[in-house]
């Protein structure tokens, strides 16, 4: 069965950030690389007791641009930058982790963005993101004990989200259920019909109702 799925990135309707192919796009990402990460120098040089903190935040920032740029290797680098600079422990250092691990799957190492997801969802527990592409992640290596965890964990925190379903269905139709599957993905046409997600859930509905009738 050849399914449709939506790997590695944010959603936008997610983050409110897209990337884009055009060299407009490419400029102004680029340029707001150069903005936070000359911020996040200063921020460091200033002294002042939560300096590295802030300069870390700006970096984060540096590199959700980057991603959202495509410059892949600028983002792991800024990304790196934000977690060596001293966030503490919680919300905002793991969702950093998150992103650094999205930064990871879009370069396809897929281990080392494992042990980023793993710390994201230690620190970020409520974040249904997380856990859906934690989800996904399980389901490309091959884990999918692992991948049915957390996808129903991310259906939990998030039951109106057209990319968890459609993840939760992708699962399902490979771990053999396929009435579990073609539940998912109508839910996920039901609750966003012309987004990605509600698309690609369609298609596999109309795969999954050929081959029925080819058997």
């Amino acid at each position: 069965f050849f399914f449709q799925a939506e790997d590695g990135i944010r959603d936008t309707s997610v983050t409110g950030v897209q990337t884009c192919a055009l060299p407009i796009c490419q400029e102004r990402w680029t340029a707001a690389v150069v903005a936070f990460e000359q911020a996040a120098d200063e921020a460091e040089r200033s002294g002042t007791p939560d300096s590295a903190a802030n300069s870390a935040r700006l970096l984060a920032q540096a590199g959700n641009a980057a991603l959202a740029g495509n410059d892949l290797a600028k983002a792991r680098a800024d990304f790196d930058g934000a977690l060596a600079r001293g966030l503490p422990d919680g919300l905002e250092k793991g969702e950093v982790f998150l992103d650094r691990a999205r930064t990871l799957v879009a370069l396809n190492e897929l281990s080392a963005a494992r042990d980023d997801l793993d710390v994201a969802i230690d620190m970020v527990p409520q974040d249904p993101l997380a856990w859906l592409l934690s989800a996904t992640l399980a389901r490309r290596m091959n884990a999918l004990n692992l991948a049915q965890r957390h996808i129903a964990q991310a259906v939990k925190l998030s039951p109106d989200d057209a990319s968890v379903a459609l993840e939760e269905g992708n699962i399902a139709i490979l771990s053999g259920t396929d009435d579990v599957a073609k539940l998912a993905w109508q839910r996920a046409v039901q609750l966003s019909p012309e987004s990605d997600a509600g698309k690609s859930a369609a298609a596999n509905l109309a795969t999954l109702a050929g081959q029925k009738t080819v058997e």
